[in-house]
């Protein structure tokens, strides 16, 4: 019996997947709240949050995920960034998850990753847990009902933590894999609770589909100035790095906070909802997303509550640092109804510095901008991966790393191109430390990085007197309103400057022996940007 609405030419056995129990199609929340308490998934919270743990895995798993080697993609994969899979231990590995799927309860949701009709993928997630089809609601785009009746899936996830994956069997690393399959349009994930594999699989794909269509894939939160989408800026930045936080700006409509495409018309989102971070969430600084940690539906992961009032407690990282809260965009009020912009006029790279070098706000020519771009230069934050429990210094190129299937270049030639043909001022951002390094400084205020990004984005910081700073070239403001003068030079922040010398040359260092593995491919603009 079928229950729930689906294409009945395109149920889960049209598609070989057979022998299960009971298969739910596209329930809508309230029916995933009660069959995921039934289940005794979670625990209902206050105003209806669901409430979850995702026991041993609190973050990605980027060790487990492998691309499935196969002819169509051989010349294309970036197989330094990703571990490659035989073809014949997916297939087994395939078998497998199906047989061990035979008899258990499934949910399947039909959604669209991508907020623009022409260029939207068409994606089933199948998940063993009713929280997992909950969360993935709310963070790929919802059909409307009735153009269920005619989805047909472009690829299909298949998500069982249950089952544990075998590494001389499955050609993987552990019990715990995600595995990309291009040819199949398949992708596989066992071993694992957390949820954000469900999505970050997606933003995979679509940074391998998009390129190739001549759209730029960017793992960037965007808004827009409330009445002009014409006036749009880009955030991006690794986990951790303040997109979600400083893309919710109330005086400004939210686009979206994670995942987004740059083509030929603008900008759109991929997602329909947010997956923010919690930890020190403080309804003062940021009271749009902490609302919603006490709204309908909303799935707060992996926080401490207390088992009586149900209250949530910001502060106890003791499951992890990487405690989270995803919710369907509806719930911020200045979301975008469509999730579309217009071109960036702004472009702002966000990093974490945890050595405490780089100032608050930097502007940076075109060719800066993809030198930068190709760096991704910042730290890896507190349980945003398992085993990171303090800021780790690294570059991940086009601040997404983990997700960018094909070469930077694709992606660093994408994005200068666009920025020559529609114009953007672009920025590089710290949100890390200042006054010392992780350790002995402090975080930058979020204040301060709140005033200069409204400067930057209203034109007003352009019309300050700039520095070129001696460490890396770009330009950066001597004064900004409201911002402490001091602050804008980090070298003044620490009381001992020949330490600030020490920890900067050891950056710039850091710098040249990363780039040396783009110089073969960039122009010669973007090799004089590089730190020599």
């Amino acid at each position: 019996m079928t229950i729930g609405r689906v294409n009945p030419a395109h149920r889960l056995q049209d598609q070989g997947i057979k022998g299960l129990g009971q298969v739910y199609y596209n329930m809508m929340e309230p029916a995933l709240v009660e069959y995921a308490l039934k289940r005794d998934e979670g625990t209902l919270g206050n105003g209806g949050a669901f409430l979850v743990t995702t026991g041993e895995h609190t973050g990605r798993s980027p060790k487990d995920k492998f691309v499935v080697r196969t002819p169509q993609v051989e010349d294309t994969i970036w197989w330094e960034n990703n571990k490659a899979m035989e073809p014949a231990s997916f297939d087994v590995l395939h078998a497998d998850m199906l047989e061990h799927m035979k008899g258990r309860d499934y949910f399947v949701q039909d959604l669209f990753g991508g907020a623009d009709p022409r260029n939207r993928l068409d994606v089933r997630v199948v998940t063993e847990l009713a929280w997992h089809s909950l969360f993935i609601r709310h963070l790929l785009r919802r059909p409307d009902r009735e153009d269920l009746d005619d989805f047909v899936p472009e690829f299909t996830i298949i998500n069982c933590p249950s089952f544990k994956a075998d590494p001389a069997k499955h050609g993987c690393r552990s019990e715990t894999v995600i595995a990309l399959n291009f040819e199949k349009k398949l992708i596989l994930i066992g071993g694992t609770e957390y949820a954000g594999e469900n999505k970050k699989s997606v933003f995979t794909l679509l940074n391998y589909i998009l390129p190739g269509k001549d759209i730029m894939a960017m793992h960037c939160s965007a808004n827009h100035a409330i009445g002009n989408p014409v006036d749009t800026a880009v955030f991006f930045g690794l986990s951790g790095t303040g997109k979600t936080t400083l893309s919710a700006d109330p005086s400004r409509v939210l686009i979206g906070d994670d995942e987004h495409g740059w083509s030929d018309r603008g900008t759109f989102n991929f997602e329909g909802g947010c997956y923010a971070k919690t930890i020190s969430l403080n309804p003062e600084a940021e009271p749009e997303i902490y609302a919603t940690t006490s709204k309908f539906g909303t799935v707060i992961e992996n926080m401490v509550f207390d088992p009586d009032t149900k209250e949530l407690d910001f502060e106890d990282d003791s499951l992890t640092a990487n405690m989270r809260c995803a919710y369907p965009l509806e719930y911020i009020s200045n979301a975008s109804a469509s999730s579309l912009g217009g071109h960036p006029k702004n472009i702002i790279m966000l990093t974490c510095d945890a050595f405490g070098v780089l100032p608050p706000i930097a502007r940076l020519t075109p060719a800066q901008a993809m030198y930068h771009f190709l760096s991704g230069f910042t730290s890896k934050v507190a349980g945003t991966e398992k085993g990171v429990t303090e800021p780790e210094p690294t570059f991940s190129t086009c601040f997404g790393a983990p997700f960018m299937p094909r070469r930077p270049e694709v992606y660093g030639n994408l994005l200068r191109e666009k920025i020559a043909k529609h114009g953007a001022t672009c920025w590089l951002v710290n949100t890390g430390w200042t006054g010392g390094a992780y350790g002995t400084g402090s975080r930058m205020p979020i204040k301060a990085t709140r005033a200069l990004l409204t400067a930057a984005l209203d034109g007003s910081l352009n019309d300050v007197e700039f520095r070129k700073d001696p460490n890396f070239g770009f330009q950066v403001p001597v004064t900004a309103q409201g911002v402490p003068e001091v602050l804008l030079d980090p070298r003044r922040t620490w009381d001992d400057k020949a330490a600030y010398d020490e920890q900067a040359e050891k950056l710039v260092q850091m710098f040249a022996d990363n780039f040396g593995q783009y110089l073969p491919f960039i122009d010669e603009d973007v090799k004089a940007a590089a730190i020599s």
